[in-house]
């Protein structure tokens, strides 16, 4: 191709070969200047997840270095509203576990620049929730190194919950990043129990020559039903899952307590069923209590039975 062009240069005009060279030698100055671009944002992102594992974008952040090219990076982005006037107790508690991973990723071994975690407030990025159609918070999102983000990068928080767990794993599937996920220290289960141990030794101590009670019925009946009120109501699942305890629609400020999917459940909700199998339980204890009284054998006996046999 060189042998081509240098022929042609005697025969052609001077603009001709112009065009003719360009054609022949592609200028770098693009290439070399998308390079520079690429460099800065990465440069910038590192230097931002140096001061805080979560990055907080506004709309142009959120524009420049998540959605614009050029990008060899994957980003994770929490839309939320953690404003106070917003009363979205959701968006806290997802956070809060959205800390402890970014916190995991940062302070890890594997800490590299394939991956940052971004924040999205509604109040610093209104513009952000209108441009995607969102209109429900909070919500993660995965947007890849290359391409546009696909349906399976949107992250199932209603069916899933927002546990650090739950999420490094979805992570995982998106971008083959493994996030080993470390919790702070929390004394407050080890202080609890401690509390509860010296209660009942306390209490066992104090009526040591008296320890009739534990052998009461129902004492050990009424701590029974509270176990099983827990496991039957979904207090097991809420506690690996980690939904929210309700949900807030944030455009008509509607908030619903019993999820619309059989495959999932808010916390609220299993309260409400625990309630519900209580007043059960307790409407039988009552009616069995009248049946076998010492009252009247006439006064329990049903009166439309007593009538019908009488006619």
């Amino acid at each position: 191709m060189a042998s081509v062009c240098s022929k042609s240069l005697f025969n052609l005009p001077l603009l001709s070969v112009f065009f003719l060279l360009l054609l022949c030698f592609p200028p770098l100055g693009g290439q070399k200047k998308k390079e520079n671009l690429l460099s800065e944002k990465v440069e910038q992102m590192m230097e931002w997840s140096s001061r805080r594992s979560v990055v907080r974008m506004n709309g142009d952040k959120f524009r420049r270095f998540v959605k614009a090219p050029p990008r060899n990076y994957s980003v994770i982005v929490m839309f939320t509203a953690l404003q106070p006037q917003r009363q979205c107790s959701v968006c806290r508690q997802a956070n809060e576990e959205y800390q402890v991973l970014a916190n995991s990723w940062r302070y890890s071994s594997a800490f590299s620049n394939k991956l940052f975690f971004t924040v999205v407030d509604y109040d610093e990025g209104a513009d952000v929730f209108q441009q995607l159609n969102m209109n429900s918070a909070p919500t993660f999102m995965h947007f890849p190194a290359k391409g546009k983000p696909k349906r399976a990068d949107t992250f199932d928080l209603q069916r899933i919950g927002f546990a650090s767990e739950q999420l490094a794993k979805w992570i995982a599937d998106r971008t083959d990043v493994q996030i080993r996920v470390f919790r702070p220290p929390n004394y407050s289960g080890t202080i609890a129990l401690a509390l509860l141990v010296s209660l009942v030794g306390g209490l066992l101590y104090l009526r040591r020559n008296n320890l009739e009670f534990i052998y009461n019925k129902a004492g050990w009946a009424m701590a029974a039903l509270c176990v099983v009120f827990a496991m039957t109501s979904g207090q097991m699942w809420n506690h690996i899952r980690g939904p929210p305890y309700a949900h807030k629609n944030p455009q008509n400020g509607q908030v619903s307590y019993i999820h619309g999917s059989s495959q999932a459940q808010f916390v609220a909700e299993s309260h409400i069923i625990l309630l519900l199998n209580a007043a059960i339980t307790m409407g039988m204890v009552l009616l069995n209590e009248a049946a076998t009284s010492k009252g009247d054998v006439g006064k329990r006996r049903n009166p439309w039975c007593h009538g019908w046999f009488r006619q």
